[in-house]
């Protein structure tokens, strides 16, 4: 008798400390891209980022062309046609390093290619510099085409989300929201109206709180990400209170599973 008015009495408690456990987090909190009395049904769209080449990016560098001899010497790092269509590469004990499989770019901002030697791709566009190899190109092979990509776009997603981490883009670029999904999207206890994306300028770290719930998302210059973006999603009250209330409940768990089982014993 005793034990089934403690079964009970324990199974009241367990299902008032799951509702302690469950803090209420409003609807208005969780909904994206919410609309404001002055706001439309449609929205200026932030420019479109084009990355530049830099110091010290990987480039991957393919070539073709009417002869499939002469073309096989322009692409050293065959491996990286492969690679080049991977979706969220991340580095492991078995990926490859982006650098060992294209094309530094130096200190004097320049790659070496077979045959043509040097070429200058600092400060251009992926699609300028493709141009620009293409050119010196006609000397070697008829009707050659360049596709050049940077293999070291990468950003990092962390704080609440579903998969933390950091990622390799294949292509040339890539918005905020598109990084959250590839992260697995905000948690439950992610607060979207305060997202960071830290972002090195000029030498400098930038911090940058983005609002997820205002559609001032789409016209902001952090919605398309820069390489080597950080984006950080802050934890809500709700996850603090209750990361605060397992720590306080975990004594009593534990003394009641005592009781419990020094009656059942008996």
């Amino acid at each position: 008798m005793i034990f089934r008015i403690l079964s009970t009495q324990a199974g009241y408690w367990f299902i008032g400390l799951c509702g302690c456990l469950t803090s209420c987090i409003s609807s208005k909190e969780l909904v994206l891209y919410q609309k404001n009395k002055n706001t439309k049904d449609t929205v200026a769209m932030s420019n479109r980022y084009i990355p530049t080449i830099k110091v010290g990016d990987v480039l991957s560098v393919q070539v073709s062309s009417l002869s499939l001899e002469a073309t096989a010497l322009f692409n050293p790092y065959s491996s990286i046609t492969a690679m080049s269509g991977m979706n969220n590469i991340q580095s492991t004990p078995t990926t490859p390093m982006p650098s060992q499989l294209g094309y530094l770019v130096s200190e004097e901002g320049q790659i070496e290619l077979p045959l043509i030697g040097k070429v200058t791709v600092q400060n251009l566009t992926n699609a300028q510099a493709a141009r620009q190899i293409r050119q010196k190109l006609l000397a070697y092979l008829k009707e050659p085409t360049v596709n050049v990509r940077n293999l070291n776009f990468q950003i990092s997603v962390t704080g609440e989300v579903a998969r933390p981490s950091l990622f390799s883009i294949p292509t040339e670029s890539i918005t905020l929201p598109a990084a959250l999904g590839l992260a697995g999207d905000i948690t439950i206890y992610g607060k979207r109206t305060n997202v960071l994306v830290i972002r090195e300028e000029n030498g400098q770290r930038t911090f940058n709180h983005i609002d997820l719930t205002k559609r001032d998302l789409f016209q902001s210059p952090y919605y398309y990400l820069h390489p080597n973006d950080i984006v950080y999603v802050e934890p809500g009250k709700a996850r603090i209170a209750n990361a605060d209330r397992n720590y306080q409940l975990i004594p009593i768990i534990l003394s009641a599973l005592s009781i419990v089982a020094i009656v059942v014993t008996r």
